[in-house]
Order: structure tokens, then C-alpha cells, then sequence
């Protein structure tokens, strides 16, 4: 968070020097509330596009946002994007994107486009490596911003760590999986993320009763 802030604060002091401003005032120490991200989904896209802020901008192709109904009740939220979304600027695309666009137009019975998809990292891992916390944290800010935007009424949190880093609870899928965790503004539900169901066939089952979950809740809304 500390690192946005300092970063939109440099941006902005080099474009006053770009007019001709000889002097600036000294900006003062970090505040979590200052910092202003776009209100407008498209306008937050361009910023992270131009976002520099970890090691993960050196190794990518696109910066992955997010797609779907920008008023969509349902938010699927998974870990990070792959080589295939990595290439095509789109998340949940390849055979984990093909599995979970099944997992809703079958079981909750509505397109893919009706739902808001995306990651809480914004750019593909470095090869071989787990994401690190401070990678993580970093692109924090712009998830809870997307969230804020769309005003999903349930977020499904699509494996351990999208789980763990929207509510800081720890606690391990297997326990959590199916459960509707009411976090005020929204609730959140949390199921195995598709990769895990392609290496995991087994667990298809549970993910099922998750999805069917899910359906129950859109007949409530």
C-alpha cells in the first residue's frame, strides 16, 4: 500500500516539474486514506497497465484486469494469471478457464459475461516461483478497488489464497470450502480453484455442492 502511495506521489510531483513547478511542497508521511484510485473500472485498467511497482512488471507480456458484467452480483476471485492469460490479457482463459466457465453456465445456469472475473495479482508470477506476500499486498489496493466498483453481492474465492488475502483468515480450503462468510459489505464463499480440480478430479464433487451454493444465493438476491 505504502509503495502506491509513493508512487502516485512521484508521478505526480514529475509531471508538476514537467510544467515548470521549481518548487513543490514536501509530501506528507504515508496515510493509508490519501491514496486515490480511479472510480471508473476502465480508468483503473490504464493505471495498472502502467504499474511498475514489483518484480512482476519486468517478466510480463500484459498486466491481466479483469472482465464481465460490470454490475455483476457474482465475483470470481482466483490467485494470479497464467502464461495463457498472460498472452491474451484476459483472465481464466486455457483448460482452468474452460473448467470454471462450466463450473457457472452449468450449474448456475448464466453466461460467464453475466459474472465480474479476475485475480488479486494483476500480472503473471515469476516462472517456478509462488507469488510473495509482497507482491501480493501490492496489488491489494487495486482488487479492493475493483471489488468496490462492481459491488458483487457474494465473492467466490477461487483457492487458498484468494481466500486467505481478501479476509486474512488462514484457515485451509478444506475447512472453509461451501461456507458463505458474511463480510459486510459483501459475503464471501470459498471453493477449490479450477487448476485444482484438473489435478484433483475427485474434488469435483465438493466444488459442485459449492457452485449449487452459489445458485441458491442468486435465487435470494
Amino acid at each position: 500500500m505504502k509503495k502506491l502511495y509513493t508512487s502516485l506521489n512521484l508521478k505526480k510531483t514529475l509531471m508538476l516539474k514537467a510544467l515548470g513547478v521549481d518548487y513543490i511542497e514536501p509530501i506528507a508521511s504515508f496515510k493509508e486514506p490519501e491514496i486515490a484510485l480511479p472510480n471508473r473500472l476502465n480508468e483503473l485498467n490504464e493505471l495498472i497497465k502502467n504499474c511498475y511497482l514489483c518484480e512482476l512488471s519486468k517478466g510480463r507480456k500484459n498486466t491481466v484486469f479483469g472482465e464481465g458484467n460490470l454490475d455483476a452480483n457474482i465475483m470470481f476471485i482466483g490467485e494470479a494469471p497464467g502464461a495463457s492469460e498472460d498472452n491474451s490479457a484476459r483472465p481464466f482463459m486455457g483448460r482452468t478457464g474452460e473448467l470454471l466457465t462450466k463450473m457457472i453456465e452449468n450449474v448456475l445456469d448464466i453466461k460467464r459475461d453475466e459474472v465480474y472475473i479476475t485475480n488479486i495479482l494483476k500480472c503473471q508470477p515469476l516462472k517456478g516461483k509462488a507469488p510473495t506476500a509482497n507482491e501480493i499486498l501490492t496489488c491489494k489496493p487495486y482488487l479492493q478497488k475493483q471489488i468496490q466498483i462492481v459491488k458483487p453481492k457474494l465473492i467466490v474465492t477461487l483457492g487458498d489464497m484468494a481466500y486467505s488475502y481478501l479476509t486474512n483468515d488462514n484457515t485451509p480450503i478444506t475447512q472453509t470450502r461451501g461456507h458463505i462468510f458474511d463480510m459486510q459489505e459483501y459475503k464471501v464463499l470459498p471453493t477449490f480453484h479450477p487448476s485444482y480440480l484438473l489435478r484433483n478430479p475427485s474434488a469435483k464433487k465438493e466444488a459442485f455442492a459449492d457452485m449449487l451454493k452459489v445458485k441458491e444465493f442468486l435465487k435470494t438476491i
